[in-house]
């Protein structure tokens, strides 16, 4: 390995981490605000009725998830039309982190946990959502559609 790819690698960790850490921040300021749209039905529905306001989705999955041919067809689905729509879109892993970040309280009866596989963060016209972290994602999918990354991928850590 050379000093500039072991340089290089470096950097795009530390860049990584920002990002992922500004992508968490995003998803609690935009939980807080009500402007969080959380499951892949429900994230599908809203996009077909107001588009314009959706700013970001982000599409989770783990290593048990690449199997599953619907959430796949689903994925591909929402991805053209966020492309069609001009919708930053952010490919994560790490759905158990995904739930921590959001408060997701542990099963503790029967009850079914939320779909974490689509998060749609939305930006209404009266009160928009203005916060760093917005800015920190859409910088990073826009850097990454300029390398031809249409779809860039993050790594989320369990902390």
């Amino acid at each position: 390995m050379t000093l500039e790819e072991l340089v290089g690698c470096n950097i795009t960790d530390k860049k990584m981490d920002t990002v992922s850490q500004a992508l968490e921040e995003l998803l609690v300021a935009a939980q807080r605000q009500d402007c969080l749209t959380v499951g892949v039905y429900e994230s599908a529905k809203l996009m077909n009725v107001d588009p314009d306001c959706v700013v970001l989705c982000v599409l989770a999955t783990d290593e048990e998830d690449q199997d599953d041919i619907a959430l796949q067809i689903h994925f591909t689905l929402i991805q053209a039309f966020c492309c069609d729509n001009d919708i930053n879109i952010l490919r994560v892993s790490g759905l158990r982190r995904l739930a921590q970040v959001l408060g997701e309280p542990a099963a503790v009866d029967n009850s079914e946990p939320r779909d974490f596989h689509c998060i749609l963060v939305t930006n209404s016209q009266c009160q928009p959502l203005k916060c760093q972290a917005l800015k920190d994602v859409g910088n990073y999918c826009e850097e990454s559609r300029c390398k031809n990354q249409w779809i860039p991928y993050l790594s989320l850590q369990e902390r």
